[in-house]
């Protein structure tokens, strides 16, 4: 039988002289239920917005991209690409122009990012999911279109049922700059506005969406593109698009860039995991103050069982036995709160995830409060709390056997 572990139960479900301790006891438990929970559900529902985010994105950027290691534009052919197109995971490639211009619609200006889009982009992009007005077309007969961004197209005023076009703006690469005539150095084409779409704010301020053959009309582009998405199928696991990623890297060779989406996202994805690290840090250090409730009753429990330690002593048991059995008995009262904080918030996250009972405020994209579970959360949290609890209570232990030593040499 392990004895300190058999006293420290005892200690711990037994009758104290002091009600207090029973009370102090029960509030340290109960005090580290509750933040376990509050990290559960909180890290529990920033997965969710996590997920949200990423899904959004997912729609707009592609699951890999590959772009030219020095310069903007190549030529998107050879057996590389080939070998791509033939990958089973593969579910479609499209060919992309991207470039900062300048666009004018009824007197009003702004620089904008433009994606010029293939057939395929036309066809199969999800982006087509995020139409808040209007349709997904980027041609209607031989007329180009386009869709907007919503904040931008509310900033400029485009609607896509009127029939003012946007102009769109950009230097010439092949004519030189003109004093007498400003404008014969600069191309411009026109596009029609088919919709608006909504994706998050960054996206939706600052990017349109054309056909391929308007941005290579407008910059002078022949075979050239800036970029080559590539989307994978939903069934596609992470390890399988990391392997086809690496062994893309390796058949385009060092004049290519591979970039996933956290790759071609990378600030936004940092600041993801640093925010989610630092909501994590805030509830450990709360869970940390509501632990100290245990140094308290451990210290009173201490004091209380002098005696016992008196007789545990005469029976043969040394400090460090009776170091574990305090120690022990501190670290079931964190114990017994985190068992209770991960079945409380595991089971609300839980039925959160599975009804949303609890509804977004206001006009959002989701009706209820996204929640995800995630197994790993959940050990790093146990694994926090139970070292949390440990450490605090060895401290009360330890100054109590401070004072003795100290008591000790006072008296010889």
């Amino acid at each position: 039988m392990n004895l300190p572990f058999f006293f420290a139960g005892r200690y711990l479900f037994a009758k104290k002289s002091h009600n207090v301790i029973n009370i102090i006891s029960a509030i340290s438990a109960a005090g580290m239920a509750i933040g376990t929970a509050a990290l559960v559900i909180i890290l529990s529902v920033y997965n969710g917005f996590d997920s949200l985010v990423k899904t959004m994105l997912g729609d707009f950027d592609p699951d890999i991209l590959i772009a030219p290691s020095e310069g903007k534009v190549f030529v998107p052919e050879g057996e590389a690409f080939d070998w791509i197109y033939d990958q089973d995971i593969v579910l479609n490639m499209s060919c992309v122009v991207t470039e900062n211009i300048f666009v004018n619609y009824d007197g009003r200006q702004s620089m904008v990012t433009a994606k010029g889009a293939d057939w395929v982009y036309e066809e199969e992009s999800p982006l087509r999911r995020h139409i808040r007005n209007g349709e997904f077309s980027l041609h209607k007969g031989d007329i180009p279109q386009t869709v907007v961004g919503s904040s931008l197209a509310y900033r400029l005023r485009i609607n896509p049922k009127f029939v003012t076009p946007l102009e769109l703006y950009f230097p010439s690469r092949t004519r030189n700059i003109s004093i007498s005539n400003p404008m014969s150095s600069i191309e411009t084409v026109n596009v029609w506005p088919s919709g608006l779409f909504s994706v998050n704010s960054d996206i939706d301020d600052k990017f349109i969406i054309v056909p391929i053959a308007v941005m290579k009309e407008l910059l002078e582009y022949g075979d050239e593109v800036t970029g080559v998405e590539i989307r994978v199928r939903d069934d596609c696991s992470p390890r399988e698009l990391k392997t086809l990623k690496k062994e893309m890297a390796e058949r385009l060779g060092p004049d290519f860039r591979v970039l996933d989406r956290a790759e071609q996202n990378n600030s936004l994805y940092k600041m993801m995991r640093y925010e989610k690290l630092s909501i994590f840090a805030i509830l450990i250090f709360i869970v940390i103050i509501v632990a100290f409730n245990i140094f308290g009753s451990l210290s009173m429990l201490i004091i209380e069982k002098r005696e016992d330690v008196g007789i545990l002593r005469s029976m043969g048991a040394g400090d460090r036995m009776i170091r574990r059995i305090f120690v022990l008995e501190g670290w079931m009262i964190a114990l017994l709160g985190l068992a209770g904080g991960l079945i409380l918030g595991s089971g609300f996250a839980l039925l959160q995830q599975k009804f949303g009972f609890i509804k977004m405020p206001g006009n959002f994209l989701v009706e209820a409060y996204p929640v995800i579970v995630s197994a790993k959360d959940i050990a790093i949290i146990a694994v926090s709390v139970a070292a949390v609890g440990w450490i605090i209570a060895k401290l009360p232990v330890a100054a109590f056997y401070r004072q003795e030593r100290r008591k000790k040499g006072q008296q010889s």
